[in-house]
């Protein structure tokens, strides 16, 4: 049996709470190796319940997932100097293997542009090629050993896409359908409200011309990535021969994009919407959205009659396509299977015993409002329970939205920038000259980097003072200190 020992308070020590409740929901341990992670079966369903939403999504854009090797050359990863520079810090590298050393070092995967664009050169060779739309579900490795399950650790699974296209315009929109897939996936599916915009020329990942993002607020008011989207130009297309005859027979280059979201999405999910009671998850991402906790008789009769009602109880949900499990284990308590399930932050609870079936009703509660129980009747249970769902994924939205406004705040001068950094810990909407040198001041006097220009200013042209030199700057920016 599990320790029953109560979960940190979230609000006294967020980083406590967010380790002890990822162990005491049974999301995931620590590896044997230094900074990983195993994912345990409840923690993996909630992967797999989102790789299998993005994943149609993406296949009805004609995206085709295909699968390239783990072990890349490290010449590949220097063809494109930025790329290299970018992430040299971060790779494993291989020299040894069979016993002997190797002619060349192996990096195990950092992420697949140039093992991909190496075949995507033998692949493509006219328009007609184009344009050709790759994902591929996988693990990575950045060497990372500072760990923080889901959101920081040296190993981690993704999805990543990379797509192929004739013109600058037909790769910017799929870089703003893959922005689009990230945004419809927070808020609908993992009920979060987000931040999306473009990053500083500092922050775009390594090979870019642009980079776009999901930023999250976290329940501190610290930010966490939540994925990314990239116009890569032709800056991989040049080094790795990428080339096409086009419509008039002219050989060209293709342009570029890349695209992804990983399991630090789950660190997200946790963190948004867990409290000091455990996990409480959206519906559509739960692995169950119902539990049915049952009350079983010592008389077998009355034993057996409340079975076949927990299985006519069943068959409602089933009928409204409503992911169930049943805890019919009385050797536990009836307040341990249900501090388990609010642990596990399943989104309704339905509890069976001898009045519920004397009655015909079942006692429902709301892991999202565990105070209040409802006693509902059992004809027409399962459409009630799919409106209840319903509601849940919404009222989570509603929730995310006021803390992510309550979280941001608009400043004016550098004095309240510090201020409100160092006392509050806020998302900070200001004015930014877009200087790398003032971008770099103000993240080591306040550890706060810019996370993005929102995608509804990205445009803008009101001029205002920027907010550590006073220079004139056109846009305003969002600044955060980050996971």
């Amino acid at each position: 049996m599990q320790d029953k020992k109560m979960l940190p308070k979230k609000a006294d020590n967020i980083s406590d709470w967010y380790l002890s409740l990822i162990e005491r929901a049974d999301l995931a341990d620590y590896g044997p190796a230094k900074g990983t992670i195993v994912i345990k079966p409840y923690g993996y369903a909630l992967w797999e319940n989102a790789v299998h939403i993005l994943d149609s999504w993406f296949k009805e854009a004609g995206i085709q997932n295909a699968y390239f090797p783990l072990l890349i050359p490290y010449s590949l990863l220097e063809r494109e100097t930025s790329h290299i520079q970018g992430f040299s810090p971060e790779l494993a590298v291989v020299t040894h293997a069979g016993g002997k050393e190797l002619a060349e070092p192996l990096v195990v995967r950092p992420t697949s542009e140039t093992v991909m664009y190496e075949m995507f050169s033998k692949w493509i060779g006219s328009h007609r090629d184009l344009p050709l739309k790759i994902n591929q579900w996988c693990n990575v490795v950045r060497w990372e050993l500072r760990t923080f399950p889901f959101i920081r650790t040296c190993e981690f699974l993704w999805q990543e896409g990379h797509t192929a296209h004739e013109t600058e315009e037909e790769a910017m929109e799929m870089v703003l359908q893959a922005l689009d897939w990230y945004k419809k996936f927070y808020e609908e599916v993992f009920a979060i409200s987000p931040y999306i915009g473009e990053k500083s020329g500092s922050e775009r990942f390594a090979g870019a011309k642009r980079t776009f993002s999901i930023e999250l607020v976290m329940p501190d008011g610290k930010a966490l990535q939540g994925a990314t989207s990239h116009y890569l130009g032709q800056n991989f297309a040049k080094p790795f021969n990428i080339q096409f005859s086009d419509r008039q027979n002219k050989l060209q280059y293709v342009h570029q994009t890349s695209w992804g979201l990983s399991t630090r999405a789950l660190g997200g999910l946790i963190m948004t919407h867990g409290d000091d009671n455990g996990l409480i998850l959206p519906p559509r991402i739960a692995p169950y959205q119902v539990i049915i906790i049952t009350i079983n008789s010592k008389d077998q009769q009355t034993a057996a009659k409340l079975r076949a009602y927990v299985r006519t109880i069943e068959d409602q949900l089933a009928k409204e396509d409503i992911r169930i499990t049943t805890d019919s284990d009385n050797d536990k308590t009836l307040g341990y299977r249900m501090n388990e399930a609010e642990i596990k932050g399943i989104p309704v609870r339905i509890v069976v015993g001898l009045n519920e079936y004397d009655e015909k009703y079942v006692t429902l509660s709301r892991r999202d409002k565990l105070e209040e129980k409802q006693k509902v009747k059992l004809n027409g249970l399962g459409e009630y329970v799919r409106d209840v769902l319903e509601d849940i994924q919404g009222s989570l939205l509603e929730k995310s939205e006021k803390m992510k406004q309550n979280l941001t705040v608009d400043v004016n001068n550098f004095d309240e920038f510090k201020r409100v950094m160092q006392e509050e810990r806020k998302f900070i909407r200001a004015y930014w000259d877009e200087s790398e040198v003032t971008e770099k001041t103000i993240k080591e006097k306040t550890k706060a980097t810019t996370r993005v220009v929102e995608l509804e200013h990205i445009s803008d042209t009101d001029e205002g003072p920027c907010v550590y030199t006073g220079n004139k700057a056109r846009r305003k920016w969002l600044f955060a200190q980050a996971y």
